[in-house]
């Protein structure tokens, strides 16, 4: 049966001035599941990717640690993430914004799930974009790598599209996105079976590459 290996991009430059690039130690992380995929087996016959950079450069770093050449990757912007920051910025546009919200990581988050709580009802005036058309955009590339033919696939997104792809598998209330979200590590691998009528969830934010004795530093959250 067609096998998904959905993971979650490496850590990015959380509270940089560009946070959609990979820090060294997302470098790292990205390589050493590489490697972990390798001896797992896992030989890829497709690839994808969102359009974001942390997600280009995330599975150039699992292809290096998994000893194949560079391979074009198929783009889905349906794989990428919502605009987190504009969306918390729509969300205080006319009342006070908590302190530090895009700054302070724990600040940051418990900020986010109250807004994206929000989004999916609605109550956020010009969103970036609409929960609707999110949601949507995730089925979409659902769709497009289900129907894409290949037995294995390797595909980099982020931590909010892989929540609602999880969710509509499961067909969990929308206010689960934001729960599995927030339990996503870094480079977590979350796997999937399908056939062209079905789609299973077979695996959650699994990190073969972590193990007791590296664990200290490369599992991250953000």
């Amino acid at each position: 049966m067609p096998e998904l290996h959905l993971i979650r991009h490496a850590q990015a430059s959380f509270g940089a001035a560009d946070y959609d690039v990979l820090s060294d130690l997302g470098h790292e992380q990205s390589f050493e599941l590489g490697k972990a995929l390798a001896r797992q087996g896992v030989s890829p016959d497709a690839l994808f990717m969102g359009a974001q950079r942390r997600h280009r450069e995330t599975l150039e770093g699992i292809i290096k640690g998994m000893g194949r050449d560079p391979a074009e990757a198929t783009v889905l912007p349906g794989l990428n993430e919502f605009d987190f920051s504009g969306l918390l910025d729509a969300h205080y546009a006319n009342k006070p914004a908590p302190e530090n919200m895009h700054s302070e990581r724990k600040s940051h988050f418990r900020t986010l799930r109250d807004t994206v709580l929000a989004w999916q009802r609605d109550e956020i005036e010009n969103p970036p974009e609409t929960w609707a058309e999110f949601s949507g955009r995730v089925e979409a590339a659902r769709q497009a790598i289900a129907a894409s033919g290949a037995e294995k696939v390797i595909a980099v997104s982020s931590g909010g599209a892989i929540g609602q792809m999880i969710a509509a598998t499961l067909n969990a209330p929308s206010d689960q996105q934001i729960q599995l979200q927030l339990q996503m590590k870094n480079c977590a691998v979350n796997r999937f079976i399908f056939t062209p009528r079905n789609f299973f969830l077979h695996g959650f934010n699994e990190t073969p590459h972590i193990t007791a004795d590296n664990a200290d530093p490369l599992l991250t959250y953000s």
